[in-house]
């Protein structure tokens, strides 16, 4: 039977597991939560341990923090940081709204092993979760100031350097493929030609366009409610606690992080995540798009389109030999309808700001992480094992673009639009190329039909 020790909160007492660091609001929380085994994501733990240590030395720099006691605080979050005591953060992510319990597993976790680190120093008088590491704090600005701090880090560092390296790759394509030309289509059926190269520059237009609306979006995550405390008035926090914590941060992560303008704006609403998160949704579409557009161009690869050849990086089917499918664009597909998901849950999430505060910003949390880090490897994967080894087949092309039908469109000029109507009509029923059959009725002189019906002067 395990050994336990008792601590005590402000409801009474608790039984807590004998090497724990944490105390008994996390033995609570626990014990309340047992829902779905996820707990806080690691970037948000990260960024809310990095308010304590910031927040402890700027309160010793106050002189609302003896010195020694604050150092032992920066020193056992920097261990946090480090990726020590990973076990010692139990909580659910589908928690109390605020984010209390993670806010006082954190609090609890640094005091306990802050006091460790103190020794004898601390043994009748250990570092208290809410009068020292939380000191200047409530969980209702520290909690939204560390989402805020963990999304905007993720974007920067994960996923807007792997959109820039798919783009990269699409704007390297269109420069490889500018001379092939493919049979265009709109409605899924033909349409005039373009080049693969004009293709794969849409694409990579989507992808530049993709990282302007996220930068443009993510912006908002570089104001911190922190300073608020309990309701935005600030109460309990010097009035210069709030600046000096987030100068600090933003020193430590390189991003522009700045006191919130308004914090009742700041702590009643979570509007800026629920704009990245559309952001997030439109990159998902751009990305959903393009997948999809790829591996039907490589469908086949003899009984369908068949313009492209996608990498084999697997075999496709556990009873068809041979086969192979476009696994990497499927992936991608799947995870970008994952984000549009999230999307929703993070909208609902935002409508979850009651008076004054937000109270589901755990939901919240979860899912704006969840659609960054799986949107950032699969765009990685993506990038590296389909659009890297991808290949158009130029005979497959030449073919398609010679049955088209869409091709008498460069007749009409010539010809009038109504009998280029009927000559497609034709040509459909009798099983001929536009071009046999203005040779066959001798429409045209076969040199100017030769020049009409070439393809670099329909692109």
């Amino acid at each position: 039977m395990s050994q336990t020790r008792t601590e005590k909160d402000s409801l009474g007492t608790m039984q807590v597991p004998a090497d724990a660091l944490y105390g008994a609001q996390t033995a609570r929380a626990v014990e309340n939560f047992p829902i779905s085994g996820q707990t806080l994501p690691r970037p948000l733990l990260n960024a809310l341990v990095l308010i304590k240590q910031q927040a402890a030395q700027v309160n010793a720099d106050l002189d609302l923090l003896d010195k020694n006691r604050a150092t032992a605080i920066v020193a056992a979050a920097a261990e946090i940081l480090a990726g020590q005591h990973e076990q010692q953060f139990p909580v659910d992510i589908y928690q109390t709204g605020s984010g209390t319990s993670s806010n006082m597993n954190a609090n609890e976790v640094i005091a306990h092993r802050a006091s460790q680190l103190l020794g004898n120093e601390a043994d009748d008088n250990p570092l208290h979760p809410n009068d020292e590491v939380n000191l200047g704090q409530s969980s209702n600005d520290v909690f939204p100031s560390a989402i805020h701090i963990a999304c905007a880090q993720q974007l920067q560092e994960q996923l807007l350097p792997a959109l820039q390296h798919m783009e990269k790759l699409l704007a390297a394509k269109a420069a490889e493929f500018a001379k092939i030309i493919k049979i265009g289509r709109t409605h899924l059926q033909d349409a005039t030609p373009l080049t693969f190269g004009q293709v794969f520059s849409g694409y990579a237009r989507q992808l530049q366009l993709a990282q302007e609306r996220l930068a443009t979006e993510s912006s908002g995550l570089y104001e911190l409610p922190l300073g608020g405390t309990a309701v935005g008035t600030g109460i309990n926090s010097h009035t210069e606690f709030a600046s000096r914590v987030i100068s600090r941060i933003a020193k430590k992560t390189r991003l522009p992080f700045r006191e919130a303008s308004n914090h009742f704006e700041a702590q009643s609403a979570r509007d800026a995540l629920v704009a990245v998160s559309g952001s997030l949704k439109s990159v998902a579409v751009s990305l959903s798009k393009i997948a999809n557009d790829i591996r039907l161009l490589g469908s086949g690869p003899r009984c369908g389109i068949g313009e492209l050849q996608l990498p084999a990086v697997q075999p496709g089917s556990s009873i068809m030999p041979g086969k192979v499918n476009p696994v990497m664009a499927e992936s991608l597909i799947q995870v970008c309808a994952r984000v549009i998901g999230n999307d929703t849950s993070i909208t609902l999430g935002g409508l979850g700001g009651y008076f004054e505060l937000n109270t589901m910003m755990p939901l919240m949390a979860a899912a704006m992480l969840e659609s960054i880090e799986l949107l950032t490897r699969a765009v990685t994967l993506f990038s590296d094992r389909c659009l890297t080894g991808l290949q158009t087949d130029r005979k497959r092309c030449k073919e398609l673009m010679e049955q088209s039908l869409a091709l008498v469109t460069s007749l009409a000029p010539a010809i009038g639009y109504d009998r280029a109507a009927e000559l497609a009509k034709q040509a459909w029923h009798e099983g001929k190329t536009i071009r046999e059959l203005v040779l066959a009725e001798k429409i045209l002189p076969e040199t100017e039909l030769n020049k009409l019906l070439d393809p670099e002067r329909m692109i």
